[in-house]
């Protein structure tokens, strides 16, 4: 088991947030952003809803991955374990990386799943992160990292949730 580290996970990864490398951001795994306005925007109002009505619309709709990691990232174990057993590491890791264990934050980095890792660093309000975003308009992203945090920093967390 991997005990949450007090350091904070958001890294600094100017090959990331500069422009100066512009083939990083060409080759950049944008895998939550190949998903229509319209889904994002429901799987953000996962993090809102009382009756799982948007959760459900997602299951119905072909999209068990972003119900899962909504549920991952709001607590359940069993969604973590689901993400892993379906080929969705990545959105595990995404989990546990905006839950700053350090180790999962780079698992994102080493397997090209840089966009991740900084929408991890935007939901943890890192400012580069959310400038970041602005200056490359995926505003999106911005809406559902405000979601995530708000929802997190309303919950009490148990410590004992599995570690990435």
């Amino acid at each position: 088991m991997i005990l949450l580290s007090l350091e904070p996970c958001c890294v600094k990864r100017e090959s990331i947030y500069l422009d100066r490398n512009l083939a990083i951001f060409d080759t950049m795994n944008f895998s939550l952003a190949k998903y229509d306005a319209k889904v994002l925007m429901a799987f953000g109002e996962t993090f809102s809803e009382e009756k799982g009505e948007f959760l459900n619309w997602l299951l119905k709709n072909g999209y068990p991955e972003l119900a899962a990691l909504s549920s991952a990232i709001r607590g359940s174990e069993e969604a973590v374990k689901w993400l892993l057993m379906n080929h969705y590491r990545h959105y595990a890791a995404l989990d546990a990386a905006i839950d700053k264990q350090l180790p999962a934050y780079r698992w994102l980095t080493a397997n090209g799943h840089d966009f991740l890792a900084v929408f991890s660093d935007a939901v943890n309000r890192n400012p580069v992160a959310i400038q970041w975003f602005k200056k490359h308009d995926l505003g999106i992203f911005l809406i559902l990292a405000k979601k995530i945090h708000e929802f997190r920093e309303n919950q009490t967390y148990d410590y004992h949730k599995m570690h990435f």
